[in-house]
């Protein structure tokens, strides 16, 4: 060992480290070169600026037997240094097991990364998991602790039901945040309450109608029923005047927001809304709105309301200008007594339940309206928990209830604000103890004034929407899920009607039958109206949306929504006393179709869902343009181009479901590239042309306003009708286009 360190000493010794190079002579002997230039920095050593002479000491000889000792020299070394590591990493794998040594796995290392692989549970064992969990007797406790007597938009009980759910959500490991606003809403002044004069009667109502036009109004009052255009047309038929006069209409069948704008449409300076007793129980109760038509905060429109300091000068155009306001039952009768006019003959539909009026179209005796609504800044906050996907948690569904109510809000609120909570824990539990693994993520959302018109949800909408619509695969909405026990219903978008259908096929009935496929007009599906909580996602965001009730009857409205009547023990009247239980099953069957989407390889949406809607809505364009060019009234225009892009809507949406069916669904790339497309549909049928300002509502078939199919339907200005089939045409090519998978594969036969 002494010799062979010697060997390695004397080797090492005798070499000299410079920066020298080694060079080969043609003798054959190693030389030593060394480049200096004048300022000490290599230089070329032939012609380099500033170079210098070279300098080339004598070779050191090297024999062959030098060369020998010292590859054995490095090989004996290596060996030692071998067994030495050998060694030591022996003796330190026979270390003693200590059972207080051992780590124990919190709940943030159970979770498994994205890449790891899913777990072996079967669809069959996710549903019936998240049945066993969302029992009634759960949701007893959880009803009864979001059960709070004061709840409206912006207040103190507002924020502490906020300051409630984040921590439920935290409890529950979901990383939960807050989005906050700035948002206007209008409120009584308690300085100046409204007023409505009517002959002798001062009456001061205690509801109001949010977003109505201040200022005094006076006029001839009229009946107009419910407000509704066939309405105005009985009026029209009867004589009967609109302009300048003050109509008296029955709520329910439209929002009160449409009625006003179907009346100030029509020339009218106010309108007074009313419960008649033929579609509501009760009687003295004052009932409570909003009268914009559109959702968000009306005054900052297309934008989120963050900062209020920096809101420009504008606002909705949905919102009126003339005064309106709410009025109970017996004001209204007190008023209709003496309102005078004509009788409407026939089955017009304008006789209500009191059998003491005749419900005379009016136009005679004088009424005023006065309203002092007070414009405030509230601060509002949404509040969000997730549970992340392992494999696309940047695609997500989401979960969204309302919290605030104008009074208890029990069926409006707290059933929606309950059972979004109960969904959190038992989706938690099962990825926490029963190895779910969704592929994707779920957003659980509260939001805050949705009284007001779904003003949290579209300011977070307005916020995030370039972001939102290419991940938000769904919007289930939890509002207003129970409000009786005798039927079901729903609204949604065509791509997910297999989804309900399926969802509702595996969820037991509330009244017996073997699920809520097999009960009472089970297949009465709804058109999603602009007040449906849904409606903003769905129209202006394009984000595939549903929203569903367990109802008393098929079409009724729950009576007590918009007033201080919306409490447990109607509810629980409505239910037969089954409230809890019919609450786990409407969250059963919202968990069903959160899940599936975040389970399923391929999102299950129906594809082809659109056809037979675009179909029909495209025809009707037809029949209305060939009217009004045999007419004359419109030359040079054609609808061929229109119908071609009607083609080429069905051909994309039939091979995208040809493709679909031919997927290997082990071929993450395969489905990854699908659902892409999928996900393109609903956007795209937002039309790229309107401006969210003035047209916030923007889906082609869904939304409201002059670029909708339904409006060219019915234009009478042909510049533009020309104009806008123009758009639309484009609009549906632009569609088929994006459900397209390649560039080069696009249809351009238009």
């Amino acid at each position: 060992m002494n010799r062979v360190r010697n060997l390695f000493n004397n080797f090492m010794s005798s070499e000299r480290y410079s920066r020298f190079t080694l060079q080969t002579e043609q003798d054959g002997e190693r030389r030593v070169q060394m480049k200096i230039s004048e300022d000490g920095i290599d230089g070329d050593a032939e012609g380099g600026v500033g170079g210098s002479p070279t300098f080339r000491p004598a070779p050191r000889r090297e024999t062959k037997k030098s060369l020998c000792f010292l590859l054995l020299a490095t090989l004996v070394i290596f060996l030692i240094g071998y067994m030495l590591a050998f060694l030591i990493h022996g003796k330190t794998k026979a270390a003693p097991k200590c059972e207080s040594e051992v780590v124990v796995l919190t709940k943030t290392t159970s979770t498994l990364l994205p890449h790891e692989p899913q777990s072996h549970l079967t669809w069959t064992d996710i549903t019936d998991l998240l049945e066993t969990k969302l029992t009634s007797t759960a949701f007893d406790q959880t009803l009864r602790e979001f059960d709070v007597p004061l709840r409206t938009a912006g207040s103190d009980g507002d924020t502490r039901l906020g300051n409630k759910i984040v921590q439920k959500f935290k409890e529950l490991e979901m990383d939960p945040w807050t989005d906050t606003h700035h948002v206007r809403l209008q409120t009584p002044d308690k300085d100046k309450p409204n007023r409505v004069i009517f002959g002798s009667n001062n009456f001061r109502p205690g509801g109001f109608l949010a977003y109505s036009g201040n200022g005094s109004a006076q006029g001839k009052l009229v009946y107009a029923n419910y407000g509704r255009p066939e309405d105005f047309a009985v009026l029209s038929k009867n004589k009967i005047d609109v302009k300048n006069s003050v109509l008296i209409v029955r709520s329910g069948n439209i929002s009160f927001a449409q009625k006003v704008a179907n009346a100030e449409e029509r020339g009218a300076v106010a309108v007074l809304i009313y419960p008649d007793s033929q579609d509501y129980k009760y009687a003295s109760t004052e009932i409570y709105g909003h009268v914009h038509l559109g959702s968000g905060d009306p005054y900052t429109p297309g934008f989120p309301s963050f900062n209020h300091t920096q809101f420009p000068p504008t606002k909705s155009a949905g919102l009126p200008n003339i005064p309106a306001q709410s009025i109970n039952s017996q004001m209204a009768k007190t008023i209709l007594q003496s309102i005078g006019g004509p009788i409407p003959g026939g089955d017009t539909g304008f006789v209500g339940g009191d059998t003491t009026l005749s419900y005379a179209l009016g136009g005679v005796e004088n009424i005023t309206v006065e309203v002092n609504n007070a414009l405030v800044f509230k601060e509002i906050h949404n509040v969000f928990g997730v549970i992340k996907g392992f494999v696309d948690p940047d695609r997500y569904v989401v979960l969204g209830a309302q919290r605030d109510a104008w009074g208890p809000g029990y069926a409006r609120a707290t059933v929606g604000t309950a059972t979004l909570i109960e969904l959190a824990k038992a989706i938690r539990d099962m990825v926490e103890k029963d190895e779910f693994r969704p592929r994707r993520s779920i957003v659980f959302a509260s939001w805050s004034a949705g009284e007001y018109g779904s003003v949290g949800a579209t300011e977070w909408l307005e916020a995030y929407t370039s972001s939102l619509d290419k991940s938000v695969l769904t919007y289930i909405s939890l509002d207003g899920i129970v409000q009786g026990i005798g039927s079901f219903r729903a609204s949604a978008s065509p791509l997910l009607q297999n989804i309900l259908d399926s969802a509702m096929k595996s969820v037991k009935s509330p009244t017996g039958e073997k699920s809520v496929h097999d009960m009472k007009s089970t297949n009465l599906m709804h058109p999603m109206s602009m007040d449906d909580p849904a409606y903003p996602f769905l129209a202006s965001s394009g984000i595939p949306s549903i929203s569903f009730q367990f109802t008393s009857q098929p079409t009724d409205e729950y009576e007590y929504y918009n007033t201080l009547l919306d409490s447990k023990d109607h509810l629980d009247y409505g239910t037969s006393h089954k409230t809890s239980s019919v609450v786990a099953l409407a969250a059963q069957l919202a968990g069903h179709m959160a899940l599936r989407l975040v389970h399923s390889h391929l999102l299950p949406f129906e594809v082809t869902g659109y056809k037979r809607l675009l179909n029909r809505k495209v025809y009707q364009v037809n029949n209305h343009v060939s009217e009004v060019v045999k007419s004359g009234q419109l030359q040079d225009v054609s609808t061929k181009w229109l119908f071609r892009a009607q083609s080429s809507f069905q051909r994309a949406a039939d091979a995208l479901d040809k493709d679909i069916r031919n997927t290997d669904l082990s071929d993450a790339e395969a489905c990854r590239l699908l659902n892409d497309r999928i996900m393109r549909i609903e956007h795209s049928l937002l039309s790229p042309y309107v401006s969210p300002l003035e047209t916030p509502f923007r889906h082609l078939l869904f939304g409201k306003g002059p670029h909708t199919l339904a409006a060219i339907a019915e234009m009478t200005d042909m510049n533009q009708l020309h104009t806008e089939l123009a758009l639309a045409t484009w609009n549906i090519q632009s569609c088929a286009n994006a459900m397209v998978g390649d560039l080069w594969e696009i249809d351009n036969e238009i």
